[in-house]
């Protein structure tokens, strides 16, 4: 009994042992901020020091000038001038615009509409071809490679390669041959 009592009174007289628990416990005010923990997070918000302006390249400021918008762009190419509110619209708008004898893909084309990660998006236009109002030259519109991806949805479905074949553009095994010279990027074109 003795021994217990020892450890007792050493622990009592040694430094004393806090939880993690018990240290959560201390509110503001204790620990020294009279403040409280909502006025602290405020006082911690800082605004960073502005720099100086410097010097800017005609490539910067030519990249951070205003652009006008593709919708704004193809606008000013439909001859009727009757506005877009839709992307399928917009999608078979830049189909329209490709020139006999040329491809183009469905990236190229989601990249002139400025929504680059949207390419399926544009493969969903082109299924919707036969319901636009005006005629929408789908067969010229191709996988980023020039693969003919989009021919099963031609009846019958050779026909997409018969109507690229008739406007001088060779097609073996289903890919466009010569793509890269073929190719059209609306993005450069528009």
């Amino acid at each position: 009994m003795a021994k217990t009592k020892k450890k007792n009174s050493s622990a009592a007289t040694g430094p004393a042992k806090t939880s993690r628990k018990g240290a959560a416990k201390i509110s503001p005010k204790r620990a020294g901020n009279a403040a409280g923990p909502r006025t602290q997070a405020k006082a911690k918000k800082t605004v960073a020091p502005t720099k100086p302006p410097t010097k800017t390249s005609a490539k910067h400021a030519a990249a951070t000038s205003p652009k006008t918008s593709p919708r704004e762009k193809l606008k000013s190419i439909k001859p009727s001038g009757e506005q877009d509110d839709s992307f399928f619209d917009l999608v078979h708008e830049v189909a329209r615009q490709i020139p006999h004898g040329r491809v183009t893909s469905y990236g190229a084309i989601a990249a002139s509409l400025g929504t680059r990660l949207s390419a399926r998006m544009v493969g969903w236009a082109m299924m919707a071809v036969p319901y636009a109002k005006k005629p929408v030259p789908a067969h010229r519109v191709v996988n980023r490679v020039g693969l003919l991806t989009g021919k099963h949805h031609y009846n019958p479905p050779g026909k997409m390669q018969e109507l690229l074949e008739k406007e001088g553009v060779v097609v073996k095994d289903d890919k466009v041959i010569n793509f890269s010279k073929l190719f059209w990027d609306p993005a450069k074109e528009l």
